[in-house]
């Protein structure tokens, strides 16, 4: 194949690429018609060389003088009374053909990166060694591959990216892994001794490549690490592999600049549009580039792309039908990275047959895996918590990043239609408990479900708020579940009998008073006597409609402004009943106040016949 044909790398420097001129005749070749190169000269020609679909009419002696094989097919040649000889499979083409030719006739031949390859495997072919002339052709490329093309970063490359045109002569040579060493070699060098330039278009990160220009290095700025990334993004997948390969091989590269360099890579090379990621003519080089990433992928969780990337990897991986082993360890190396992903990236459309709008499987299997690294290195991640056993006290806020992210990202789903109850219940569930100090996520989470499915049965709308511990809600999060008229009767009761409790807390420290058996951070978080007596108050049911439109009825006839419902205020007043009389020194309301008399859903048993309630009576709130 001839130099020109050769596909021309994103490489030019501002050095000047290394080159070497053999011989001092000016050129005399000439084009006769389309298919024919003759040595202009005043001697006839006496043989014919076909290469290809070109025939070059030249002298046997010059030839003969440099190349073995030219030896052997003019003798066969001339047995069989043939002045034309065909070289079958020439490496190169017609041009490298032509430019040996030049060599044997002692006409100026000028080797650079681009040609130098296709030179000395035709020189192979033509056996041009120094048993049949010295200082042949075959040991002046050698000298001029050692002392200059591997020696200079750019050269190289380009030299590598042409052996993948001229297998398998290059790889017989040892051509692309002498290649592959050199640039390995280069990558590892200490920054602060680099000469050489560089492409590095890149400003501050590697998120984005800003295709602007080619940097060369000055001596007042330093060399950055990631300095080759951008510059072996250049190559095809194959040679790309065996060259990050050989990388990790040195043993000398920070994982966190492979994964870097990986991410560069995908972003070079991967389309931008679903059609042409899935279209015939590119989907099984898009597959092998993904696989080929996903294998030269560090492991450790510490040494790796960003996840957001990964995930990014991850959409087109299943998009693309990716090797399902290759897409199980990209899963892998994402779980050890949960913390680190965002609501958006874990947004994955869903597979087959999942009826949802993305994948909620794919995020429960990333959850466990996450949750089963963690509890496998909870000596270094987690200290045990001795006031509850089994429980654990974070030592990393990786754990409460992921309880976080898995509450937003059931709230995000929560507006899915075809997202079932058992399915929110089981992602939600499979978040420890330790990651989750604060529910108010969890809660917005049901709140947007239960306002995006009308239709639950009483059955579901409990199973999903039994996920949710009133205790654990902030104060601001407790007075907008108080008002939420989307929870049952149950969870309102139980907001706002730990709302006042912590609100008798708060004022009891503030007075000065003890507060012996008072709220802590467990179920004990309320004085005693008033858990006692919250414990026997029975919850039948959800409000009846009666009392909703009773809510209504007052609200339009401007009874005042109210902090909370009409609903709230009754449960909250018969709260303060039980508080109260609990403590045997305070009498119970009037029948103007009391929620007995004032509501036709709500009934105090006893409490007109007492003057106080007693510490064991029975109350019910129906």
């Amino acid at each position: 194949m001839a130099h020109h044909d050769l596909p021309l790398l994103r490489l030019c420097s501002f050095d000047k690429m290394k080159f070497m001129k053999l011989g001092s005749k000016p050129d005399s070749f000439q084009t006769v018609g389309n298919c024919v190169r003759c040595v202009s000269s005043e001697l006839e020609t006496d043989v014919i060389i076909k290469v290809e679909d070109i025939k070059f009419h030249l002298h046997k002696f010059p030839l003969l003088s440099k190349s073995n094989i030219l030896q052997s097919l003019f003798r066969k040649a001339s047995e069989e009374s043939s002045d034309e000889i065909q070289l079958i499979d020439f490496p190169g083409g017609p041009k490298a053909f032509e430019l040996c030719a030049k060599f044997c006739y002692g006409i100026t031949v000028t080797l650079n990166a681009y040609n130098v390859i296709a030179i000395r495997c035709a020189a192979e072919y033509l056996e041009m060694t120094e048993e049949i002339d010295r200082g042949n052709l075959i040991v002046k490329i050698e000298v001029f591959l050692n002392s200059s093309v591997l020696r200079a970063w750019k050269d190289t490359i380009i030299v590598l990216q042409t052996t993948g045109f001229l297998l398998p002569w290059s790889e017989h040579l040892k051509i692309a892994g002498r290649c592959i060493d050199s640039i390995a070699s280069k990558t590892s060098v200490d920054p602060s001794l680099i000469t050489w330039s560089y492409t590095y278009n890149r400003k501050t990160t590697l998120s984005e490549i800003m295709r602007t220009g080619i940097k060369s290095p000055k001596k007042s700025e330093s060399v950055p690490k990631d300095w080759w990334i951008e510059d072996i993004s250049e190559l095809d997948i194959d040679l790309y592999k065996r060259v990050m390969v050989a990388i990790k091989a040195k043993g000398r590269m920070d994982g966190i600049l492979v994964g870097e360099a990986l991410k560069t890579y995908a972003i070079r090379w991967l389309p931008y549009t679903v059609e042409e990621l899935i279209s015939e003519s590119h989907i099984l080089r898009n597959k092998s580039l993904v696989e080929t990433i996903i294998c030269l992928l560090p492991s450790d969780k510490g040494i790796t792309c960003c996840c957001s990337f990964l995930l990014k990897l991850l959409k087109v991986s299943i998009l693309i039908g990716v090797d399902a082993s290759s897409t199980e360890d990209l899963i892998d190396t994402i779980a050890l990275k949960l913390d680190e992903a965002s609501v958006n990236d874990l947004l994955i459309p869903a597979r087959q047959p999942q009826e949802t709008t993305y994948d909620i499987e794919l995020v429960m299997q990333l959850l466990q895996k996450f949750v089963a690294s963690q509890e496998q290195n909870c000596e270094s991640k987690m200290v045990k918590n001795n006031a509850n056993e089994g429980d654990f006290v974070l030592g990393h806020g990786s754990w409460l990043k992921v309880g976080k992210l898995i509450d937003c990202y059931l709230a995000e789903v929560a507006q899915d239609r075809n997202l079932s109850v058992d399915s929110f219940i089981k992602l939600s569930q499979a978040v420890p408990k330790s990651a989750r100090p604060i529910h108010n996520g969890l809660y917005r989470a049901i709140d947007i479900y239960l306002k995006e499915h009308k239709n639950l049965t009483k059955l579901d709308r409990k199973s999903l708020c039994e996920l949710m511990d009133v205790k654990a809600l902030t104060t601001e999060a407790a007075m907008e579940a108080a008002q939420n008229e989307q929870l049952p009767l149950r969870v309102v009761v139980q907001v706002l009998f730990f709302e006042h409790a912590r609100a008798a807390l708060c004022a009891a420290k503030n007075s000065g008073k003890s507060t012996n058996g008072a709220i802590q951070s467990d179920d004990k978080t309320v004085p005693d006597s008033f858990r006692d007596e919250m414990s026997k108050l029975k919850i039948k049911g959800e409000e009846s409609q009666s009392d909703t439109n009773l809510s209504k009825k007052d609200s339009m006839n401007g009874t005042g402004p109210r902090l909370l419902p009409l609903r709230s205020r009754r449960i909250l007043d018969n709260l303060f009943l039980v508080r109260k009389g609990a403590g045997g020194s305070v009498e119970n309301k009037s029948s103007e106040t009391s929620i007995s008399s004032q509501s036709p859903t709500s009934v105090v048993r006893g409490a007109a016949q007492s003057s106080s309630l007693g510490r064991n009576q029975r109350h019910s709130i129906s």
